[in-house]
């Protein structure tokens, strides 16, 4: 039986694609914030670092998706 690779309909690329623009604009907030929102959370830039986290989160799932990518059998 042949198979097929899920691609594009991964769940793993949706839920990176999420997850990086989340970290996305957390990022850009974290580089554009005010010193008084910084100092809010204790003199820790939170949004840039969620940011920076969630944007390497976002890769490894991407990476995860290419390296093992799910096999769908196809019927002939």
């Amino acid at each position: 039986m042949a198979e097929k690779k899920s691609g594009a309909f991964d769940i793993r690329v949706v839920i990176a694609a999420l997850i990086g623009i989340y970290g996305l604009i957390l990022t850009v907030l974290g580089l554009v914030g005010k010193q008084a929102e910084i100092d809010k959370a204790a003199g820790i830039n939170i949004n840039l670092y969620g940011g920076i986290g969630m944007l390497v989160f976002a890769a490894l799932f991407v990476l995860w998706a290419r390296l093992r990518p799910i096999a769908v059998p196809v019927e002939e």
